[in-house]
C-alpha cells in the first residue's frame, strides 16, 4: 500500500464517518458501520473501492470462521453503505450473502432467579439498573438515556426516548420501581441523568457528564449471572414481574 492510498482511504473513511452522522442513523449501527470499513480496509490492504464480487466472496467467507452472522450482515450493510454515500456507486451485489433463516425464544427469568440476581450484584447502582431494565421491560441503552425528568411521578409512566427506530413510547411505572428510583437519586442527585457514570464515587455522580459505561453494565451482568448459576441468556427484557424484589 502506498502513502497515496493509505491517505485516499481515511479521507473516504472520514467522509463515511460524516455520512453515517448525516443520517441519522443510531449511535449503534454508526460504530458497526464505521468497524466495517476499518476491518475491510485492513483486510484489502485499504484498497476497497473497486472489491470485485471474488474478493467479497473470499472475505466474507473468512470473516464467517471467526465472527457471528451478525457480524457478517452489518459488515456487509457498512460496505453498501459505504459504496452508495461516499463512492456513489450503485450495490449490484445482492444475493452475495443470504444468513440462514432462524427463529429463537427468549429465555424467560423467573422471578426467584431475578431476585437471586439482584441480590448478588453488590454495587448499588448496577443493582437499582438491573432492577429498572426488568420491571420497566426496557433495552440497556434504553436504561443508559433515562433522564430524572422521563420519569412521570404523578402519571405513573415513563418516558422512553429514541427507542428502536428512533420512536419514543410511554411504559407503566410501577409504584415499587418510582420508590426504588428515588432512594437511589437521593444517593447522586444528578439534575439530569437517571444513571450517572460513578466513577469518582457518589459525589463525583452528581457532576458527570455521562451515563455509566455500557460496556461495565455489561460485563457486571454477565459476572453476576455467572455467580449465580443462572445458565439462561439474559436479553434485557427477558422479565418485567419483578417489582417486589427489591
Amino acid at each position: 500500500m502506498t502513502a497515496e492510498s493509505e491517505a485516499h482511504f481515511k479521507r473516504n473513511y472520514e467522509t463515511h464517518l460524516k455520512h453515517l452522522k448525516l443520517k441519522g442513523l443510531q449511535p449503534k449501527t454508526i460504530d458497526a458501520y464505521a468497524r466495517a470499513i476499518r476491518r475491510i480496509g485492513a483486510y484489502f490492504d485499504h484498497q476497497i473501492d473497486d472489491l470485485t464480487a471474488a474478493q467479497l466472496t473470499d472475505y466474507f467467507s473468512d470473516l464467517l470462521e471467526s465472527h457471528s452472522w451478525s457480524a457478517v450482515k452489518l459488515d456487509l450493510y457498512g460496505l453498501k453503505f459505504y459504496y452508495t454515500h461516499v463512492l456513489h456507486r450503485p450495490w449490484v451485489h445482492l444475493d452475495l450473502i443470504k444468513p440462514p433463516k432462524s427463529q429463537r425464544l427468549p429465555d424467560i427469568v423467573t422471578v426467584e432467579e431475578a431476585a437471586r440476581l439482584f441480590k448478588a450484584t453488590r454495587v448499588a447502582s448496577y443493582r437499582v439498573f438491573f432492577f429498572t431494565l426488568y420491571s420497566l421491560g426496557l433495552r440497556i441503552g434504553e436504561g443508559l438515556r433515562l433522564e430524572v425528568g422521563d420519569i412521570d411521578a404523578g402519571r405513573r409512566r415513563v418516558h422512553i426516548r429514541d427507542a428502536k427506530g428512533n420512536k419514543d413510547r410511554f411504559v407503566p411505572l410501577p409504584d415499587r420501581t418510582l420508590a426504588v428510583l428515588r432512594r437511589f437519586w437521593q444517593l447522586h442527585r444528578h439534575p439530569w441523568l437517571m444513571f450517572p457514570s460513578r466513577q469518582g464515587g457518589w459525589k463525583a455522580a452528581h457532576f458527570a457528564s455521562s451515563p455509566l459505561d455500557r460496556g461495565g453494565v455489561q460485563v457486571a451482568l454477565r459476572k453476576v449471572v455467572y455467580s449465580c448459576g443462572i445458565k439462561k441468556r439474559l436479553p434485557p427484557t427477558a422479565c418485567a414481574t419483578v417489582m417486589p424484589l427489591i
